[in-house]
C-alpha cells in the first residue's frame, strides 16, 4: 500500500471520531427536546395555569430560541463552532432540572426563554460543526446528525412518561441531566476543532446584506412548515375528519417520523451519490406526493401512507438546505447556519396557528393539499442546494 493510500485511511479513521462527537451532540440536543414534551402537563397542573398561559409559555420558548440562533451565529463566527457548542451544550444540561423546581409561571416563562434559547443556539452551534466535519471528511453526514436529533427526541420523550410515573418527576429530570451529561463526556474530547478562525473578517459576523442566506433560509422555511403542519395538525386530521380511533390517529406522526428518522440515516449515501440539487429535487418530489395522498386519503390508512411517504421525502430537505446555509461563499457556516435556522424555526413556531385559523373555516385535508404548493418555491430554488456540496471538493 502506498503511503498516500496510508494517509488517506489513517485521515479518514481519525475523522470518525468528530463525526460520533457531532452524531452525540445532536442526539443529546434532540434528547433534552424530546423529555420536555412529556413535562408539558406537569408544568401546567404545578404552576395551576390554563391553557393559554401555557400557550404563552412555549411561545416563549421559541422567541428565545429565535433571539439566541443569530447571537450563537456571530460567536461561531469570531470564535469556531467548538467552544460555542460545549458552551451551550453545558448550559443547556441543567435546565430541565430547572424547569422541574420553579415555583410560579414568571419564573417558569425566564426558564422557558432561556431552555428555549440554549435549545436554539446549541442547535446552531452543532450543525455548524456538522458543516465543518464535513468538509474535513469530504462527504455528506448532515442527514444522519440529524437522524441522530431524531432519535434522540424518540428517546427523550418514550422514556420521560415511564420514569415520571414510576420515580416521580424530579428523579426524573435528575436522571435526563445525568443522561445529557454523558453524552456531552462523550463527545467532549473529539469534537472537531475549527477555532479560532483568523481569517475571518469582522463583516462576515454581521447578518448578511447578501440575499443568497436568506434564499437558502426561505428553503428551509418551506421544508419545515410541511414537518410541523404534519406534527401539531396531523393526529387531529385523523381524528376528526378520517374516523380514525385515538389510537390510530397517533399512528400518522409516528408513521411520519419513523420514516423521516429511518431515510436520515440512508440520506447521506444517497446525497453523495447522487448530489445535493439532485437529491434535494426528489425528496420534495416526494414529500409532494405523499402530502397529497394524505389530503386526498378517503380513509385513514391512506393517509398514514402519505404521511410515511411525506417523512421519507422531507427527511433530506432541512439537512440540506443547513449544508448549503453552512457553505456560502465569502459568508462565516456559523451566521450562514444561524439565518436559516432562523428562517426556518420561525416557520415551525409561527404557522401552526395560522393553519389552526386557515382549517377552522376549510378543513385539515384543504390544509394539507395546500401546504405541498410550498414545495414549487424550494424546487425552484433548488439549485442553490448545490452549495452544500463546496465542503466536498
Amino acid at each position: 500500500m502506498s503511503d498516500s493510500s496510508t494517509a488517506v485511511l489513517t485521515r479518514a479513521a481519525y475523522m470518525t471520531r468528530p463525526r460520533f462527537a457531532v452524531s452525540m451532540l445532536f442526539l443529546m440536543n434532540g434528547f433534552m427536546t424530546g423529555s420536555w414534551a412529556p413535562k408539558i402537563p406537569e408544568l401546567k397542573e404545578r404552576l395551576g395555569i390554563g391553557e393559554s398561559v401555557l400557550g404563552l409559555l412555549i411561545l416563549t420558548f421559541g422567541i428565545g430560541s429565535l433571539v439566541m440562533m443569530p447571537v450563537a451565529g456571530a460567536a461561531i463566527a469570531r470564535l469556531g463552532s467548538k467552544p460555542v457548542v460545549k458552551l451551550t451544550a453545558i448550559l443547556l444540561s441543567p435546565l430541565l432540572l430547572l424547569l422541574t423546581l420553579v415555583p410560579n409561571v414568571w419564573l417558569g416563562a425566564i426558564a422557558m426563554f432561556v431552555f428555549g434559547g440554549f435549545i436554539g443556539a446549541m442547535d446552531v452551534a452543532m450543525n455548524a460543526n456538522a458543516v465543518e466535519v464535513e468538509k474535513s471528511m469530504r462527504r455528506a453526514i448532515m442527514s444522519s446528525c440529524h437522524a441522530y436529533w431524531s432519535l434522540g427526541g424518540l428517546i427523550g420523550a418514550a422514556i420521560g412518561g415511564a420514569l415520571m410515573a414510576r420515580y416521580g418527576v424530579l428523579t426524573h429530570a435528575i436522571v435526563l441531566t445525568v443522561i445529557a451529561l454523558a453524552l456531552i463526556a462523550l463527545a467532549w474530547p473529539m469534537i472537531f476543532s475549527d477555532a479560532p478562525h483568523p481569517d475571518v473578517k469582522a463583516e462576515k459576523t454581521r447578518l448578511p446584506l447578501n440575499p443568497l442566506p436568506w434564499l437558502i433560509g426561505l428553503v428551509a422555511l418551506f421544508c419545515m412548515v410541511p414537518e410541523g403542519s404534519v406534527l401539531d395538525w396531523g393526529a387531529l386530521y385523523l381524528r376528526n375528519e378520517q374516523g380514525a380511533s385515538v389510537a390510530l390517529s397517533g399512528l400518522g406522526y409516528a408513521a411520519f417520523s419513523a420514516s423521516m428518522a429511518t431515510m436520515r440515516f440512508a440520506g447521506d449515501h444517497v446525497r453523495d451519490r447522487f448530489g445535493a440539487v439532485r437529491t434535494l429535487r426528489l425528496s420534495t418530489i416526494t414529500a409532494f406526493v405523499g402530502l397529497i395522498l394524505s389530503g386526498l386519503a378517503p380513509d385513514a390508512s391512506l393517509a398514514i401512507l402519505g404521511f410515511a411517504i411525506a417523512g421519507i421525502g422531507i427527511s433530506n430537505m432541512v439537512p440540506i438546505a443547513f449544508s448549503a446555509a453552512g457553505n456560502m461563499p465569502g459568508l462565516a457556516p456559523g451566521i450562514g447556519i444561524s439565518v436559516a435556522s432562523f428562517m426556518g424555526y420561525s416557520g415551525m413556531l409561527f404557522a401552526p396557528s395560522l393553519i389552526g385559523f386557515v382549517a377552522e373555516h376549510t378543513g385539515l385535508s384543504v390544509v394539507f393539499l395546500s401546504v405541498p404548493v410550498l414545495f414549487i418555491v424550494v424546487l425552484a430554488l433548488s439549485h442553490l442546494a448545490r452549495h452544500a456540496d463546496a465542503g466536498k471538493v
